[in-house]
């Protein structure tokens, strides 16, 4: 009798950590499906970025170049709310223009780019190298308007935007001052440290783009630039009867590119970088990867410039139509 009853003790016991072991196995099943639905971003919102640092009417393609990255990001979802352009604004309405109030990225002149929803937030002189760290690190003034202010948080991806006159580890403010690559990798280790980012992809249109982003060190920030070092970033599409450039070759195949993308793409960085051609560029886009945690191949281009719609996952269906209970 007594050796009837340990069996069953034995048996009682074993049975017993088969059910757990096979519910911590079920549970740690749950956990990794999760934990893969999220890899792809983990993150709850993007904001851009875009900057034109130059002013004067014969920098009219930097002006360019901003406004069709504004237009590409909001054509890709990203609304006015989540966007910060900084924008000299003194091309559309300067007496040199032939076609007043409207700007242009082609000398067919297809698409106005000023248009009639632009929502300059930095505009003329208030685009200067302090506005730009306050924005990014959120030391602005209590009085600072809404649409002034960076409000991201670690849930939201950030696309930087910037386009001017630069060289080797500067880029030019409206011809008055200058950032440098350790002023931009400060700040962004300023925003890691109080959470206001989760993944930042900075992309830089100017001579020696590269070496921009040499000093970055902080993490989940992947850069791209449009030149190396001791090389310039050239001008594209000339307009005889503006007499200026209209827009950059690096900006204008990206833009390219992003023509063939929508808000359902599964294009990724990947596709994007590969899609470089330095004889139609004319100089050598970089990009750094190793802040980077992701790989570029399983990227995808919507985790920054897509609109994002938050989900929460229950265990539990939820109760449509029906009468919340008392």
């Amino acid at each position: 009798m007594r050796l009837l009853q340990s069996l069953l003790r034995l048996s009682c016991a074993v049975a017993l950590c088969l059910l757990l072991s096979g519910a911590a196995l079920a549970v740690g099943a749950d956990e990794e499906r999760i934990s893969d639905l999220f890899d792809s971003g983990d993150h709850t919102n993007n904001w851009a970025v875009l900057v034109c640092t130059s002013r004067f009417w014969f920098n009219y393609r930097h002006i360019a170049n901003t406004l069709s990255m504004y237009r590409t990001v909001k054509r890709m979802g990203i609304p006015d709310s989540h966007i910060i352009l900084m924008l000299a604004d003194d091309v559309a309405c300067n007496a040199r223009n032939k076609h007043p109030a409207a700007v242009y990225d082609h000398p067919r002149k297809a698409t106005d780019l000023y248009g009639d929803n632009v929502e300059v937030d930095y505009r003329g002189y208030e685009v200067t190298v302090e506005s730009f760290i306050r924005l990014l690190t959120g030391r602005v003034a209590p009085e600072t308007p809404r649409n002034k202010r960076l409000l991201t948080d670690d849930k939201s991806n950030i696309f930087i935007y910037m386009t001017g006159h630069g060289g080797e580890d500067f880029l030019k403010f409206q011809d008055a001052e200058e950032i440098n690559s350790y002023d931009i990798a400060d700040a962004f280790q300023q925003m890691w440290k109080k959470q206001r980012y989760h993944e930042i992809l900075f992309v830089i249109d100017t001579c020696q783009a590269n070496t921009m982003y040499s000093q970055f060190y902080s993490p989940n920030i992947l850069s791209i630039g449009s030149s190396k070092k001791g090389e310039n970033s050239y001008s594209h599409f000339h307009d005889y009867d503006l007499g200026v450039s209209v827009i950059d070759r690096f900006t204008y195949y990206n833009l390219e590119f992003f023509e063939s993308v929508d808000m359902s793409s599964n294009q990724t960085l990947d596709d994007l970088v590969a899609a470089y051609n330095i004889s139609l560029i004319h100089s050598h886009p970089g990009v750094r990867k190793d802040l980077f945690r992701r790989e570029l191949s399983k990227t995808y281009l919507t985790d920054f410039f897509g609109a994002v719609q938050s989900v929460e996952l229950t265990s539990e269906a939820f109760p449509i139509g029906q009468p919340p209970s008392a």
